[in-house]
């Protein structure tokens, strides 16, 4: 069959991820076409305009959604899915404490940074401006 799961529960949540966004996109997608064909006029009626407006984005969203299915479970993206899912079990993640003093490191260093060019500039531009003669 077409659109089976490939590998079932392998790669599980990564797959259910993709295509979580994948149709969240669609969808914005299909709702700004919506937007768009209902402010079109093509020369009918109210009635058939709305029913253009309406049938066009949800077949596109069908269709987009069957190729979304199918991408998925193509067994080379799931393959590379299932490793990328797997790889990300085997990483060594940082606890809270480290994130936050690594975070406040950060944040004083671009405040340093940002005063430090912030004092540069100010003495090119006086001693420019006193060159020129402003």
């Amino acid at each position: 069959m077409i659109f089976s799961i490939y590998k079932r529960g392998q790669g599980k949540y990564t797959r259910l991820i993709t295509g979580f966004i994948a149709a969240t996109i669609v969808i914005l997608g299909c709702l700004r076409l919506y937007v768009k064909l209902e402010a079109a006029e093509f020369g009918v009626d109210q009635q058939t305009t709305l029913l253009i407006a309406t049938l066009v984005p949800a077949s596109v969203f069908v269709l987009l959604s069957l190729l979304i299915v199918w991408i998925v479970n193509k067994p080379s993206i799931a393959d590379f899915m299932i490793a990328a899912e797997g790889e990300m079990k085997k990483v060594s993640w940082s606890s809270r404490k480290e994130i936050t003093a690594s975070t406040i490191i950060v944040i004083c260093v671009v405040i340093l940074m940002a005063t430090l060019l912030w004092g540069v500039d100010l003495t090119f531009r006086t001693f420019f401006m006193w060159l020129i003669g402003y």
